[in-house]
């Protein structure tokens, strides 16, 4: 049996499952302290099942954590900044468009030194060793504990990233965190350097999170293994998302998505994830969230590595509802985690879109005499409302005009009731509540890989292929079990105006994890 965890800003939810089959689930308060609210919930679906610690062989953690805690500026570190690039990118400087209160935050001492490689791995400048020791004199007597270091095109070639790491490394001690570019994003310099800043500042948060973690294991004697959902929807362990943090961000509507698909029994479909403050739209191809082709936005700073295609919808379960000059707005405020105080059917003083549901009669919720009041028309007009903003929100994520499934997971799918326009059919699955926590519960191990090829060097068979192994090798290192692994996506992007045919491959395979299920 498996455990799934998804641990929101909120709730934290669990599930424990059984092949398929869904054996118990529930809903804690999330706490601040962490560990005690997944103990709370280990806890109770284990209760509830009536099965003991040694029963589970694994354990899957989807946390918002790190998204969070560098979205609101809290628990970051100041980061060394390691450039090897020139004299290309002299002109535009690290953090040189971050907001300014995160850039205060998190900027430690900057330094750009010559080296980088170009598109195809031949050498644009050789690496200045003088320069990375000196950097990293700067950095161990600013006491700096976490260092970001980026090179040019280094997803091609990473042998001048792995050579500067080793120098800051002697001349900072062993117990110095580094993250290196080619790791964590992807060809452009500017977005791949952001993302792998984002991760350094994490680095001690990162640490305590995962520490926290395991102690809610030990608490309950819980001997499995847990790993943590990225936001690809696949996989990683406790060692590894302690370096790569930046790589769970946005891991919650990916584990809804996924969950999605399992219990709403399509592989290719739209999701619509509603919680209580937003509707978090996606779209399903091949049981896993369409990636974002462009560089997203995270916190205010532009990152290039691979996030979920996800857009947000102000309305969920706690939107407020105001009538103003015979207009009704709703959203994109929120009472959010005080749904249960604010809302009428709660005993509240403000109108949600909760009481809206049930007034209308197809939510029971509370208590719907709290509502009998409202104007009929009023709770039509707004039920109407809600309705055009999800189909808005489906026509939005499409990519054309046929219809397609929509699978509403969340608590908050409670809301929509009527058919969708652009829909073939509305799904509410069973657990929708808790889709969010079975993603996690049946995510597999990932490997990916992201390189140019010059075609008429290698032939394109033979660059597919190395590419493949690549990413295979990958999803093994991390605990795929080799005879599992399938391609889930492969994309050649032909790059105009370089020489040599060259084209950009991304692989993207996933294998079931190599222990029990």
């Amino acid at each position: 049996m498996r455990i799934g965890v998804d641990v929101g800003g909120t709730n934290t939810d669990a599930v424990l499952v059984d092949g398929l089959r869904v054996v118990a689930s529930c809903k804690q308060p999330t706490t601040e302290d962490v560990s005690s609210g997944i103990e709370a919930a280990l806890r109770t679906v284990l209760r509830t099942a009536a099965v003991g610690a040694e029963a589970v062989t694994s354990v899957m953690i989807g946390t918002t954590h790190f998204t969070n805690a560098f979205v609101a500026r809290q628990a970051l570190l100041p980061v060394g900044i390691l450039r090897v690039a020139l004299p290309a990118a002299r002109g535009i400087p690290p953090l040189v468009d971050w907001p300014r209160d995160i850039r205060q935050a998190i900027g430690g001492p900057s330094f750009q030194v010559r080296g980088g490689v170009q598109y195809d791995g031949r050498v644009n400048a050789e690496l200045d060793e003088d320069a990375v020791r000196e950097a990293a004199g700067h950095f161990r007597n600013a006491g700096i504990q976490t260092v970001a270091i980026s090179s040019l095109f280094s997803p091609i070639s990473a042998d001048m990233e792995l050579r500067a790491a080793d120098i800051v490394r002697s001349e900072m001690g062993a117990e110095v965190s580094i993250t290196l570019s080619h790791t964590i994003g992807r060809i452009g310099l500017l977005e791949r350097e952001n993302a792998t800043i984002m991760n350094a500042s994490l680095a001690r948060l990162s640490r305590e999170v995962v520490r926290s973690f395991g102690e809610a294991m030990r608490a309950l004697k819980l001997d499995a293994p847990f790993f943590i959902s990225q936001n690809d929807g696949t996989l990683m362990s406790a060692d590894f998302v302690e370096r790569y943090p930046v790589l769970t961000f946005a891991s919650g509507p990916t584990n809804s998505m996924r969950g999605a698909a399992r219990l709403g029994g399509h592989e290719t479909a739209m999701v619509a994830d509603i919680g209580g403050t937003t509707t978090d739209f996606g779209w399903l191809a091949g049981g896993f969230p369409r990636e974002s082709s462009v560089s997203v936005d995270v916190g205010g700073v532009r990152t290039n590595f691979r996030m979920p295609d996800i857009y947000a919808l102000g309305l969920g379960g706690g939107s407020r509802i105001v009538e103003q000059a015979g207009d009704i707005a709703i959203g994109p405020g929120s009472v959010g985690y005080r749904l249960l105080d604010e809302a009428l059917v709660f005993g509240g003083s403000t109108l949600t879109a909760t009481d809206i549901a049930v007034a209308a009669g197809y939510a029971e919720i509370g208590d719907r005499d709290r509502v009998a009041h409202l104007d009929p028309a009023l709770v039509e007009r707004c039920v109407a409302r809600m309705h055009d903003m999800v189909a808005a929100g489906v026509d939005r994520m499409k990519t054309s005009a046929e219809p397609v499934p929509l699978i509403l997971v969340g608590g908050g799918a409670v809301l929509i009731n009527r058919e969708i326009p652009g829909t073939s059919e509305v799904i509410v699955p069973e657990h929708a509540g808790v889709a969010n926590a079975i993603g996690a519960s049946i995510a597999q191990i990932g490997g990916e890989t992201d390189r140019v090829f010059s075609y008429e060097q290698s032939g394109r068979d033979a660059a597919l292929a190395t590419a493949r192994a690549e990413a295979c090798e990958r999803a093994v290192a991390a605990g795929a079990r080799p005879d599992s692994i399938k391609v889930i996506d492969l994309e050649e992007l032909p790059l105009a105006y370089v020489p040599g045919n060259a084209v950009r491959v991304k692989v993207k395979v996933a294998g079931d994890l190599a222990i029990g299920s």
